[in-house]
């Protein structure tokens, strides 16, 4: 059944509690959207398309993360 407007605002604007297996693995990738940003870095010259290549790595992360953390929505 589709929620309401309303709903989905206050589902995606709210804080996810995850299992904390499901937060140790949103950790894990994480550390791995680092550790990919700093090969980016070192591999890059300075400059636009480093900074979006960065940008959007970290809406990658993001964006996994929020991905996870909505499946598990906090009961009320």
């Amino acid at each position: 059944m589709p929620i309401s407007t309303e709903e989905r605002i206050d589902s995606d604007f709210a804080a996810h509690e995850v299992p904390p297996k499901v937060a140790q693995a949103m950790a894990e990738f994480r550390e791995d959207c680092a550790r990919l940003a700093k090969r980016v870095i070192n591999i890059t010259p300075s400059g636009r398309e480093q900074a979006l290549a960065l940008t959007n790595l970290e809406q990658v992360m993001f964006w996994t993360n929020a991905a996870v953390s909505r499946v598990y929505p906090i009961k009320k």
